[in-house]
């Protein structure tokens, strides 16, 4: 029996995967923050997911994998129009009006709103305990949006959540996928799958002047392209199929960390104490809500 068949073992490798790609997702909003100064917001959308798929579109001609079972193309499609427009497009909306180290705290509601969409869509039936520490780490969130005593979300802050909400329904359809054809392939297919619309949308979006673009603003929309939109969803997908989209996707409120620190390296925003403290509660509160019970439906995974 191989370790990765044992139940904790699994669980473990899918936590282990999870953090890998939280890790590259964590310098998204970063990137995208340089990105926007030079480009479009919906220049950025699609053209880092044409870039995205014409790669995509190669690896699964040389490698010639079979098409998913045509069973899976609802959650493939819907999953791919959620995270190669709805998330990029919100969250680079949301870039041109608030710091990036704001948004990486903002998100920290995913993990809540990705257990939400796992019930939904995987049919996972979380305990009443780890809805109780979402929900707290969701409020934490919320109050940290609302620190400033205007008692009102501002416009950067809705799209941050309107990408939390394409974004979590994405990963739960990506998994549904992934347990069935495996990580690399799902991402690869959506992609290749949305093609058509990113391409003739960049193409439309382009500008003469993106010609002459700055290399940071290049190299930030590279990374966009090749890292958040590809190569991180080889691990998150993985990761979301072997340990569960509700657990694995609380994973991802370490990744206030990573864009806070990356934040606060590239970009030179100021990291106070109190947006540190907001952090530290946010990881505390999934950190218990680990411990919660969640019963999922057990399907094969992908050799």
């Amino acid at each position: 029996m191989s370790p990765s068949s044992h139940p904790a073992s699994r669980d473990l490798v899918g936590y282990a995967l999870g953090l890998a790609g939280v890790v590259i997702f964590g310098a998204t909003l970063p990137m995208t923050r340089i990105a926007v100064v030079t480009f479009s917001p919906w220049f950025i959308t699609f053209g880092r997911a044409a870039v995205a798929g014409v790669l995509a579109a190669l690896l699964l001609a040389v490698i010639r994998r079979p098409l998913p079972d045509r069973r899976l193309w609802p959650a493939l499609v819907l999953g791919a129009i959620c995270t190669t427009i709805g998330f990029p497009g919100f969250s680079s909306l949301a870039m041109q009006t608030v710091p990036a180290s704001h948004g990486g705290v903002v998100l920290g509601v995913l993990p809540l709103a990705t257990a939400v969409a796992a019930s939904f869509i995987n049919g996972e039936r979380p305990s009443p305990v780890f809805w109780f520490w979402s929900l707290a780490g969701a409020a934490i969130v919320v109050a940290f949006t609302l620190r400033a005593g205007d008692a009102s979300f501002g416009h950067g802050d809705l799209y941050l959540l309107l990408s939390c909400v394409a974004a979590a329904t994405g990963y739960a359809c990506f998994a549904k996928v992934t347990r069935s054809v495996g990580g690399w392939e799902t991402i690869s297919f959506a992609l290749v799958l949305m093609l058509p619309v990113s391409i003739a949308a960049s193409s439309f979006l382009w500008r003469d002047s993106y010609a002459a673009a700055p290399p940071e603003a290049i190299a930030a929309f590279a990374y966009v392209s090749l890292f958040s939109m590809f190569i991180g969803f080889f691990f998150w997908n993985a990761g979301l199929a072997l340990g569960g989209v509700a657990r694995v996707g609380q994973v991802q409120l370490l990744q206030s960390f990573v864009t806070l620190a990356i934040s606060s390296l590239m970009l030179g925003e100021t990291i106070g104490l109190e947006t540190i403290l907001f952090a530290l509660a946010v990881v505390v509160i999934v950190m218990m809500g680990r411990r919660a019970a969640v019963a999922r439906r057990p399907a094969p995974i992908a050799s």
